[in-house]
């Protein structure tokens, strides 16, 4: 925004200068055409002169005026040189501006773009919170089932206050080990 606003301040300085230019360009060729008004009042004064006074003083108000002709011809050639520079720096302001103002518009766009991702991240995140929390709970459940299971078997002992995943595992496989092994002994003896 600052950069469109700087362009914008250069072409303002820029149409001014071109308005300026061309209010004196506009005066030299006011200045011309009064030089050609003096040319010809000239002309018309030296036709009541003589011959050879007319043609002395002709070449004379010539050269001088040919001077200031020649002069402000350069000077509009300078000035017509200078428009046509402003013009295109001008034209070149203008299209900058155009440009940062797509730059800015993609900005904005990506920007929209990566905040709507950024949303729906933090929505699944929430989500898989909320999931885990769900799994984690029912997990202490089951755990806490399974200790129960395994602890309230008739002649096991009271487990301690904080049981370790590997002692509750170790506690399972004892009673499995000593069903099996009390199955294998009635097997042994004959009965189901």
């Amino acid at each position: 925004t600052g950069a469109i606003t700087s362009l914008q301040r250069q072409i303002e300085i820029k149409e001014s200068e071109l308005r300026r230019i061309r209010s004196e360009s506009e005066m030299v060729q006011r200045q011309l055409r009064a030089r050609e008004v003096q040319l010809q009042a000239a002309s018309d004064k030296f036709c009541s002169l003589t011959e050879e006074q007319k043609q002395e003083e002709m070449m004379v108000e010539n050269r001088s005026l040919q001077q200031v002709v020649k002069e402000q011809e350069s000077q509009l050639a300078e000035q017509n040189k200078l428009i046509s520079e402003l013009q295109e720096t001008i034209s070149q302001l203008r299209a900058e501006v155009v440009t940062t103002r797509l730059h800015l518009l993609e900005q904005k766009k990506a920007q929209k773009e990566i905040q709507s991702q950024a949303e729906a991240l933090q929505h699944k995140e929430l989500q898989s919170r909320v999931a885990l929390e769900r799994i984690s709970s029912e997990f202490e459940r089951y755990r806490s089932k399974i200790i129960q299971a395994t602890f309230s078997v008739e002649g096991s002992q009271d487990p301690p206050a904080e049981l370790t995943d590997d002692e509750v595992l170790e506690a399972m496989q004892k009673i499995i080990n000593e069903r099996m092994e009390f199955q294998q002994r009635l097997k042994n003896k004959g009965s189901k």
